[in-house]
Order: C-alpha cells, then structure tokens, then sequence
C-alpha cells in the first residue's frame, strides 16, 4: 500500500464510519477500485482507532461527565448509562470472539454480498420516514436490541451507524439520544478489538508491514474526515434525513451486484 491509497481508505473509512453507508461495504468496493488485494491487520488498527478517537474528540464532554459520574463510586446515572453502553456492545463481542473467521470469510471481494446488504441498509433507512414523533430514553431492552442492530452491522454493506441509529429511532427514542449512544457504544468493540489485535501484532511484529509515512498518512486522514462525517451525522439525524442516504446506498448497491 502506498500513500495515496492510504489516503484514499483513511478518507473512506472516515467518511462511512459515520455516515449510514458502511465503512466496510465502502472498504470492499474501495479496494476493488485501487485494485487493492487485502488490507492488512495494521491498516485496519490504524484507522479504526484513528474514527474512535475522534469520535471521542466529539463527544469529550459526554465522556469527561461520564467518567467524573463514575468517580463517586456508587450507582448513579452515569453507572447505568456505561452498563447499557457495555450491555450493547455484548452481542457484537460475542461475534468477534466466537465467529471472527467465519466473518471474515465475507471480506474478501464479494461485492454481490456488499451490494444486496448495501439495499438492506437502503431499506432500513428508508423506514425511518415512518417516525412521527420521538422522545424517548435509551432502556434497557432498548440497549438490548440496539446492540443485535449492530452485530448485524458486521456484515460488508450493512451500515453500523444507519442501522443502530435507525434501529433507536424505529423504538422512539430521542434522535439526539439515539445518535450519541450509537457513537459512544461503538467505542467499546473498536478499542476492545484494537487491543486484541495490537497483542498479535506484538507477538508477531512481522504483522505490522506500513511504513511510517503511509501510517501517517492513513491515520490522519480516517481521523480528519472522519471528525468531519461524525459533526456532519449528528446535525443529519437531529433534522430527521437519514432517509436522504437511502438512494444512495439503494444506487451503490445495485450498481455493486450489477456492475
């Protein structure tokens, strides 16, 4: 891989990281454009970690109150919303852990796969338009299923992001809601499999084959675009227009499967 490519990617995963278009769906089609043949452990760490952190720069706030709420070491608001955001993130987690081969059999160039789930994100966004009115808290149960809505997002062409946060909506909740848990859930498998993945690589050093001006360059540009696409999709789902990116990933999906 070399710079430009690193550039290219890091913007696109930036970008679809947010954005309800799946920044795997996006990686694959991505790749078959450049002609890349896989992208390895490292570049994926790198810009993974590289959307975490800024969606961390973005909701600092929340973080910081979360985190001084926990401090005081007894169960409070904060405790109970970082419980949900781990209880979301379970589903997720039991996929990685028990099922990463088989998921990442369906990384490899199959972008009739990408394209059909491309439509089923098209279609979950589209139902969105349905919503006459929200207003809900995040519960429980609704942590539950929001979390199912994202081990589904593990699949090349269904949107993490179009389907957490389409998921929430679809139960009600508040759209501001919807969007920050959806953002902040996703820290905990991201960092979560970062760490996993950073062992092999100290294990096997052999692992890490980017020079430092393509990880530089990768990093920095999954992290600008995607601080860019995270401010953009909070103002996007507080105007209620998800639905705008139905089309699109309607047009990419079919163009992908026919193509």
């Amino acid at each position: 891989m070399d710079i430009i490519e690193a550039i290219i990617l890091g913007i696109v995963q930036g970008l679809t990281e947010f954005l309800p278009v799946s920044s795997s769906g996006h990686i694959e089609l991505g790749k078959a454009i450049l002609g890349t043949e896989d992208i390895g452990i490292d570049f994926t760490v790198l810009v993974h970690v590289a959307t975490a952190l800024a969606s961390v720069l973005v909701f600092r706030k929340d973080i910081a109150e979360l985190i001084r709420g926990m401090l005081k070491l007894r169960y409070n608001d904060s405790w109970e919303y970082s419980l949900k955001l781990i209880v979301a993130s379970i589903p997720v987690a039991i996929v990685g852990l028990f099922f990463k081969e088989e998921v990442e059999s369906l990384f490899h160039g199959n972008l009739t796969l990408v394209g059909s789930m491309l439509i089923v994100t098209a279609a979950l966004l589209l139902l969105t338009t349905l919503i006459k009115g929200t207003g809900r808290s995040i519960g429980w149960h609704h942590a539950i299923i929001i979390g199912v809505a994202q081990m589904f997002a593990v699949m090349p062409g269904i949107s993490r992001s179009g389907a957490t946060i389409a998921t929430a909506l679809l139960m009600q909740i508040d759209r501001a809601k919807a969007a920050k848990f959806s953002f902040l859930m996703v820290l905990i498998p991201i960092f979560g499999q970062a760490l996993l993945d950073g062992l092999d690589i100290y294990k096997d050093p052999t692992l890490w084959s980017l020079g430092l001006g393509v990880s530089l360059a990768g990093f920095a540009a999954a992290f600008l675009s995607g601080l860019f696409a995270c401010t953009l999709m909070l103002r996007i789902v507080q105007q209620g227009k998800l639905y705008y990116f139905s089309a699109y990933c309607l047009l990419v999906g079919l163009v992908s499967i026919f193509a």
